[in-house]
Formats: C-alpha cells, sequence, structure tokens
C-alpha cells in the first residue's frame, strides 16, 4: 500500500512538472525570435493558439502538498525569499543577478560546481523538507534557463540590428558614390 501511494505522488509530481515545462515551451515560443520573421497574420494565429493553450494549461491543477515541520516550513520561506530578492534585482542587474542565481544553484547541487556556491543558501535548503529542496532546485533551473534564453534573444535582436545597419549603411554609400 506504501508503494502504491508514493507511486501517486510521483506520479502527480510529474504531472505537475510535465505542466511547468509546456508552459515555459509555449511562453518560449511566443517570444522567439521567429515570430518576428513571419508575416503579421501567421503571427497572430501564433499568439492565439499560445494564448488558447496556455489557457487550457492552466487548467489543469494537480498539487501535491508536501508535509512540513515548523522548521522545514521557515527554512522554505526564507529561501524563497532569497530567490525572490535575487528574481526582483533581475532588471537592474542581470549580469550579478544571474552569477548570484548560479551560485544559489550551486547550493543546491549534489556535483562538485563549476563556480562559487552561496554557503548561507545551502545550509537554508538543506534545511527545507526533501520534496522542496528538488522543487528550489528546479525554480533556479528554470530561471536560468529563461535568463539563458533572454541572454541569447537580445544577443540575435542587437546582431540583427547591427547587420540592418551596416546593410543600411552600405545603402547609403553607394547611393553617394
Amino acid at each position: 500500500m506504501i508503494a502504491l501511494v508514493e507511486a501517486l505522488r510521483e506520479a502527480a509530481t510529474a504531472v505537475e512538472q510535465e505542466k511547468e515545462v509546456l508552459l515555459e515551451m509555449i511562453h518560449s515560443i511566443q517570444n522567439s525570435q521567429d515570430m518576428r520573421q513571419i508575416s503579421d497574420g501567421e503571427r497572430e494565429e501564433l499568439n492565439l493558439t499560445a494564448n488558447r493553450l496556455m489557457g487550457r494549461t492552466l487548467t489543469v491543477e494537480v498539487s501535491v502538498e508536501t508535509i512540513r515541520n515548523p522548521q522545514q516550513q521557515e527554512s522554505l520561506k526564507h529561501a524563497t525569499r532569497v530567490i525572490d530578492e535575487v528574481v526582483s534585482k533581475f532588471l537592474d542587474d542581470l549580469g550579478n543577478a544571474k552569477s548570484h542565481l548560479m551560485s544559489l544553484y550551486s547550493a543546491c547541487s549534489s556535483e562538485v560546481p563549476a563556480g562559487p556556491v552561496d554557503q548561507k543558501f545551502q545550509s537554508i535548503v538543506i534545511g527545507c523538507a526533501l520534496e522542496d529542496q528538488k522543487k528550489i532546485k528546479r525554480r533556479l533551473e528554470t530561471l536560468l534557463r529563461n535568463i539563458e534564453n533572454s541572454d541569447k534573444a537580445i544577443k540575435l535582436l542587437e546582431h540583427s540590428k547591427g547587420a540592418a545597419s551596416k546593410t543600411l549603411l552600405q545603402n547609403t554609400e553607394s547611393r553617394f558614390n
């Protein structure tokens, strides 16, 4: 019976994670560079479809509650607060926020990290329930992936602007020569 209960919890957790992945994929498609390279009509149709899919995905509610003692509850609140503070500073200093997130992520990793580890955050996370530790790590992975995708989009945009400026400059020079 215990194995059935654990299998149910694992299946529900997998559905929660699948929902997160779907929402991230839909959001990624909506903000894709490729969306700029299609016609207005196609873009509008894709956005409508994406919004419909987003709405349908959000109607799926799956909740796996974690049993926590008061100390674990406090540790989870503290860890969430630390991450939220870093996220709130994204727009002010993206590079610093990214490196801070990396040190938080390293604190959650069982592997030898490539960079610095936030020891204080690590001790907070260790105080959390095991399921919460996994959720914190997944949240940090998602945030880092979103930053990476944003960096790529910005670089592509800058590259395309640079290429467009260069073409415009060449066209202008050829007209005057």
